[in-house]
């Protein structure tokens, strides 16, 4: 059996590289590869895996490391800043979506406890799919980011009662105020833990793993972590994923938590993959096949409903336009979760197996389309914003008050959000030195605005935004952003508006660095290779040379743009 699943992974790996390589010539997303690569791999097609069971269970440990790495990423006062979203934007989003869904069900004959179990099935988004889409952007942290995990969260949070409320669905409500107050208590406990580890607990103890300077010891502890409190999780009745989130949580105060990141990301990347994978391998091809026409109008229907009532929710919490297409489209599939419910569904006759196949082809289909929708998002509300739609939707029912831009000229404009725009902005300040932020998140550009610094809130890429920034008087503009292809796109508008500006902008890598130099920039400079420098420059300290001569080195790196460290063996 050992062998047999390495054989297994080796046929996933294979197929899932030579997917994934023709995909990226396209800028497809991964996730898409991977899930073709299960359907290919699967039963259903060329029947190549044996060990599904194993694979399922690797799938498990990646949607485990995957919620882990966003509790790291978030934290306690993060999650306190975010609560109305998540309870008052997740509420509404459940509730309106399982209305809706048990409404129709129910016209077209089918029994109230039915359709109100289809519609918690259908409420529910990809966790796994969609928070890995927004950690590739960089986009976890975004206004729309935020609201979109805040939604998730509850998701998450409401699967527990939804599966106790299978019971009282199929007649069977015996017990059941009682484990619902138990579950009440013991979730409680454990959120009374989380705070006390995140706290007090775990900056001491990583701080005591980190002392011992073993790299081996600190990730055996940090996998601890994560599985130890989901099995804990698990055991109160929770989900494990929910569990592995509350374990990131209470590393993420401590000063050691990006370097748990750090060395989870490879683990999480490997073992995330078999999720998707796996959840391709289910697809019943022939009964796809067979059924094509009614499952494809059935994905496009709840497409189009979880896209209105997760965007009617995004334009309630004061979501632009463009926000409230991303969000909507993000959350338009049907999520790994649901095959929990269904599977319990299965076992109170809620379901058949025909409806089960039914349900299988839809969800996977959704998934398979999310990551296409998700990068479609943008320019789809480009395209809706050409017309004239009303101010209060454009700019959603809270928008910040508009405060006047000083007319400069020869100024800097500096396009993101994130620390490095945010402390440069601070610094040109305190240098006296003409400069405008432009955000496309009103909370970092509120919070640029109460430092004194001139901030503007809008999307780069909106040539009136652009205008309002003065962008055909600046000298230069310092662009910022997670998004290599978003960045892109911004370099090109600029360079169209104002040919002579002079472009800097970061990469997350280098070989992203030719290709944002072909759209119009002057200089990039990749993120890797900030360390190195820095290095350089201290060890030609330490080797004397003359600080004129350092200097000059450093300063022709940059002026090559690392043309040093981009050379290759020809």
């Amino acid at each position: 059996m050992e062998l047999q699943l390495l054989i297994d992974i080796v046929i996933i790996f294979s197929v899932a590289s030579i997917t994934n390589l023709f995909f990226s010539r396209f800028h497809v997303p991964g996730i898409v590869g991977y899930l073709l690569t299960g359907i290919l791999v699967g039963p259903w097609v060329l029947g190549l895996i044996s060990s599904e069971k194993e694979i399922e269970f690797m799938a498990e440990i990646g949607i485990l490391m995957l919620m882990f790495t966003i509790g790291l990423e978030f934290s306690i006062n993060h999650l306190i800043k975010i609560r109305k979203i998540v309870f008052a934007g997740g509420f509404l989003q459940m509730s309106i979506t399982i209305g809706i869904i048990a409404v129709i069900a129910f016209l077209i004959k089918s029994d109230w406890p039915k359709s109100v179990f289809l519609g918690f099935i259908t409420a529910l988004s990809s966790t796994a799919l969609v928070l890995k889409m927004l950690q590739e952007r960089g986009e976890i942290s975004s206004n729309y980011g935020r609201t979109v995990v805040g939604i998730l969260i509850f998701q998450d949070l409401v699967v527990v009662p939804a599966m106790l409320l299978i019971p009282i669905l199929a007649g069977n409500n015996t017990g059941i105020t009682e484990a619902m107050l138990v579950l009440g208590a013991k979730a409680i406990l454990i959120i009374t833990f989380v705070l006390a580890g995140n706290i007090w607990i775990m900056p001491r103890f990583l701080h005591l793993i980190a002392r011992t300077k073993s790299q081996e010891l600190f990730l055996m502890i940090v996998i601890l972590i994560c599985i130890g409190v989901s099995l804990i999780s698990y055991k109160i009745g929770l989900s494990l994923a929910f569990g592995a989130f509350l374990g990131g949580l209470m590393i993420s105060r401590s000063e050691y938590s990006k370097n748990a990141y750090i060395h989870l990301m490879p683990f999480k990347d490997t073992f995330t993959s078999f999720f998707f994978v796996s959840i391709g391998m289910m697809l019943d091809l022939n009964f796809f096949i067979s059924n094509l026409a009614f499952v494809l109008s059935i994905v496009v229907l709840v497409i189009l409903i979880k896209s209105f009532v997760v965007g009617g929710v995004a334009f309630l919490l004061g979501h632009t336009f463009r926000g409230i297409v991303i969000v909507g489209l993000s959350l338009a599939q049907i999520g790994e979760f649901s095959f929990i419910l269904v599977k319990t569904g299965q076992s109170y006759n809620l379901i058949d197996n025909n409806f089960y196949q039914y349900f299988l082809a839809v969800s996977i289909l959704t998934m398979l389309f999310s990551p296409l929708l998700i990068v479609l998002a943008r320019p789809v509300s480009d395209y809706f914003l050409k017309f004239p739609l009303p101010d209060f939707i454009k700019k959603g029912l809270f928008p910040l008050p508009e405060i006047p831009v000083p007319e400069f000229e020869g100024h800097i404009i500096l396009i993101g959000k994130d620390s490095r725009s945010s402390n440069l902005a601070v610094m040109l300040s305190d240098m006296k030195i003409p400069a405008i932020s432009l955000v496309f998140d009103p909370n970092e550009a509120r919070a640029r605005q109460l430092k004194g610094i001139s901030a503007v809130y809008g999307d780069a890429l909106n040539e009136p935004i652009l205008e309002k920034v003065h962008i055909k008087k600046a000298s230069a503009v310092v662009i910022s952003i997670g998004d290599f292809q978003i960045a892109s796109e911004v370099i090109k508008k600029i360079r169209q508006i104002n040919p002579g500006i002079f472009i800097i902008s970061r990469s997350a890598c280098q070989s992203e660095m030719v290709e944002l130099i072909k759209a119009g920039a002057n200089q990039v400079i990749p993120e890797e290779f900030d360390t190195s420098l820095d290095m350089l420059e201290r060890v030609l300290k330490q080797q004397k040379f003359p600080l004129q001569q350092i200097e000059q080195i450093i300063s022709d790196i940059r002026d090559n743009n690392y043309a040093s460290f981009t050379k290759t063996d020809d």
